[in-house]
C-alpha cells in the first residue's frame, strides 16, 4: 500500500473541504470525498494510536479495514443509528461500565451540529469514525469486558473468541440492525447472575441517590434484649436495604425479636455468623459505604463477562468466595453443595478444565509445599506421626523406605529425596474419593475427614484444593450410571478400602471462579473478598481504556495488510 503522509495529507483535505462548506446544501447526508475518509483512516493505522481533536481512536486496525472495504463511504447515514448508539452509551453505565470510554462528551459535543446540517466534509468524517470506534469499543466491552483477565492473573485460560464471524462484519451488522440497541443487548451475558446483578445495581444507585445509608457509631456489642441507642440507626440502616421490613417500634431503642430476625438476615447476606449479635464484624459491614457496594457489584458484573460466553448447557462451578459449589445445567442448578478453599496463602487458582476421571479410596502424595512447611515440622517433633496418619515414604521406584532410617532433624525440602504417601481410609487427606482434571496446579476436587469445617461461615483453610461437603452424591451424578455405579455400589466399592479409578463417560466442564456478590435462597448475597482481589479488578476497570486483541483474530487485525 503506498505510504503517506497522514498529518500533512489531512491538513490539507481539511483545507480543500473547509472551501467547500459553504455549498453543501445538506452535509448530514452527503458524503465527503472517499479521500478524506481514506486519509484520515491511513493516518489512524498509521500512526496505530492516533487522536481525533484529543479523541483517541483505539480500533486502529479494525476502524481502517472497515472504511477500506466501504471503499471509503460513511458508515452513519441513519439518523436514528446515530442516536441509539448514543443512548447505548449512556445506558452502558447500567452495565457498570463507564459511558466516557465511548467518546460520550465528544459525540455529544457534535450532535448539534450533526443534526443541524451544517457540519463539514471534514468533520464530518471525523465524526463516523468516532461513531464506529465507539461502537467498536462497547460492543466489545459488552462481549469481552473492559479488563483483559490475563493481566491480572496468568493462570487464566479462558479465551475469548468472536465465534465464526469477522469483526469487520459483525461492526457493519449492527450498523445495519434494524435496532442498534437490541444488537448490543444480545451481546451482554446471557445468565440469571448476570441479570440479578444489572437489577441490584440499580437498586443500590437508587439508595445512594437518596443518600445512602447512616453511619452506626461503635460501641459494645449489642444483643436480643439489650437497650441501646444505637437501635433507631440500626433499625433504619436496616430498612434501607430491605432487610427490616418495618422500622417502627414503640421502643426503638431496645432489641426486640423483629430486630433480631433482621440481623440475622443481613448477617447471611454477608456471609458472617448468624448469631443475631451487633458485634464488630457485623456493624463493620452495615457501615460499609454503598459505594462500595456499587462498586463491588460493578466488579463482578466485569467478571460475568470473561466468563458467560460460549458455555456448555451442563458444568460445574466452584465459586471460591461463595465456598459454594454447583452442578448448572440449562442456567438451573441441579447440584449444590458446600466446599472448603485453599488459605490466602494457598489460594485456589481460577481456571477451567474437564473432569476426566473419578478416584474412590484415593491415596495421597504429599506435595513438597506441604510436605516442608506442615509436616517435617511435626516428623522432627514425633517420628511416630507417619505411622499415626498412615504414611509411607516412598524412593522414585516406588519402594518403601524405613522412616527410622531416616534423621529427621538434618532433613530439609531440597535434600529430601523421597516422597510421602498416605494410604487410603476415613482418615486420608483426600477423604474416600477425588475428582480429577489433570492439571499444572495440582488442583482436584475431593472428600475430606475434616467434616466439621463445613459448620464455619467463612471456609479457606484448604491446601488450595477444593474439599466438598457432598462428593457422593456428585459421584454418583456424574458416573450418570444407575444400574452400574448406584449409591449402594458407590459405598460398597468405598468400603472395600481398595482404591480404583472409573473414567466418566461424559467428562464434565469444570469452572473455578470468583465471585463475592451472588444470590443464595432468593436473596442477594455480598461475599468476603478472601483473596483481596477485587482492588485490582476494580482500578483497571476504572482505569485508562484500552482494546485488546482477542484471541483468533484474524491477520489483518494484528497488522498485516
Amino acid at each position: 500500500m503506498k505510504t503517506f503522509n497522514p498529518v500533512s495529507l489531512l491538513s490539507f483535505l481539511c483545507l480543500l473541504l473547509l472551501s467547500a462548506v459553504s455549498s453543501a446544501s445538506s452535509t448530514a447526508e452527503k458524503e465527503p470525498p472517499g479521500s478524506e475518509l481514506c486519509g484520515r483512516t491511513e493516518q489512524i493505522y498509521g500512526a496505530r494510536r492516533q487522536s481525533t481533536h484529543g479523541d483517541t481512536v483505539a480500533a486502529v486496525t479494525l476502524v481502517p479495514e472497515f472504511y477500506r472495504r466501504r471503499d471509503f463511504t460513511l458508515a452513519w447515514n441513519r439518523n436514528r443509528n446515530v442516536e441509539e448508539l448514543l443512548t447505548a452509551i449512556d445506558a452502558s453505565r447500567d452495565e457498570g461500565l463507564i459511558p466516557e470510554d465511548y467518546h460520550q462528551a465528544a459525540l455529544e459535543s457534535r450532535l448539534e451540529t450533526y443534526r443541524s446540517g451544517i457540519m463539514g466534509g471534514c468533520e464530518r468524517a471525523e465524526f463516523d469514525i468516532l461513531l464506529s470506534d465507539a461502537l467498536v469499543r462497547l460492543g466489545y466491552h459488552y462481549l469481552y469486558g473492559k479488563v483483559d483477565p490475563k493481566r491480572l492473573d496468568p493462570h487464566w485460560n479462558m479465551q475469548r473468541r468472536i465465534s465464526g464471524s469477522d469483526p469487520v462484519d459483525l461492526l457493519q451488522d449492527a450498523i445495519d440492525a434494524e435496532s442498534l440497541g437490541a444488537f448490543l443487548r444480545q451481546l451482554a451475558p446471557r445468565s440469571p447472575l448476570y441479570d440479578v446483578m444489572k437489577k441490584a445495581l440499580a437498586r443500590y444507585r437508587e439508595i445512594e441517590a437518596r443518600g445512602g445509608w447512616p453511619r452506626i457509631p461503635d460501641g459494645p456489642s449489642l444483643k436480643p434484649g439489650m437497650r441501646d441507642e444505637r437501635g433507631p440507626l440500626i433499625r433504619e440502616r436496616l430498612a434501607i436495604t430491605g432487610d427490616l421490613a418495618d422500622p417502627a417500634s414503640p421502643d426503638p431503642t431496645r432489641y426486640d425479636e423483629t430486630l433480631k430476625g433482621a440481623v440475622e438476615g443481613f448477617q447471611r447476606r454477608h456471609m458472617l455468623e448468624a448469631d443475631g449479635i451487633v458485634g464488630k464484624a457485623t456493624l463493620a459491614a452495615m457501615n460499609v459505604p454503598v459505594t462500595d457496594h456499587i462498586d463491588q457489584i460493578r466488579v463482578n458484573m466485569e467478571r460475568a463477562r470473561w466468563v458467560y460466553r460460549n458455555l456448555p448447557d451442563e458444568y460445574l462451578v466452584a465459586d471460591i468466595a461463595g465456598f459454594e459449589a454447583e452442578l448448572e445445567k440449562d442456567h438451573n442448578a441441579i447440584w449444590k453443595s458446600e466446599i472448603q478453599v485453599g488459605r490466602s496463602y494457598r489460594q485456589t487458582p481460577v481456571f477451567q478444565d474437564r473432569i476426566r476421571y473419578i478416584v474412590f479410596n484415593p491415596t495421597w502424595t504429599v506435595p513438597p509445599t506441604i510436605f516442608a512447611e506442615d509436616i517435617l515440622p511435626k516428623l522432627r517433633k514425633d517420628p511416630g506421626y507417619l505411622q499415626e496418619k498412615n504414611m509411607s515414604v516412598i524412593d522414585s521406584k516406588g519402594r518403601e523406605i524405613d522412616p527410622a532410617t531416616i534423621d529427621w532433624t538434618k532433613v530439609t525440602r531440597r535434600n529430601f529425596p523421597y516422597m510421602l504417601r498416605q494410604g487410603p481410609g476415613p482418615r486420608n487427606a483426600l477423604g474416600r474419593i477425588k475428582f480429577m482434571f489433570p492439571n499444572k496446579h495440582a488442583v482436584y476436587l475431593h472428600d475430606t475427614p475434616h467434616k466439621s469445617g463445613f459448620k464455619q461461615t467463612a471456609r479457606a483453610f484448604s491446601s488450595g484444593c477444593i474439599r466438598v461437603e457432598k462428593p457422593f452424591e456428585l459421584a454418583e451424578i456424574l458416573l450418570n450410571d444407575p444400574g452400574n455405579w448406584s449409591r449402594e455400589e458407590i459405598d460398597r466399592v468405598i468400603e472395600s478400602n481398595e482404591t480404583r479409578s472409573v473414567p466418566l463417560k461424559s467428562e464434565m466442564p469444570i469452572l473455578l471462579l470468583y465471585w463475592t456478590v451472588g444470590t443464595r435462597d432468593g436473596q442477594f448475597y455480598f461475599k468476603p473478598d478472601v483473596y483481596s482481589r477485587d482492588a485490582r479488578v476494580l482500578a483497571a476497570l476504572d482505569g485508562e481504556f484500552r482494546l485488546d486483541v482477542p484471541d483468533n483474530m484474524p491477520a489483518w487485525y494484528k497488522g498485516d495488510r
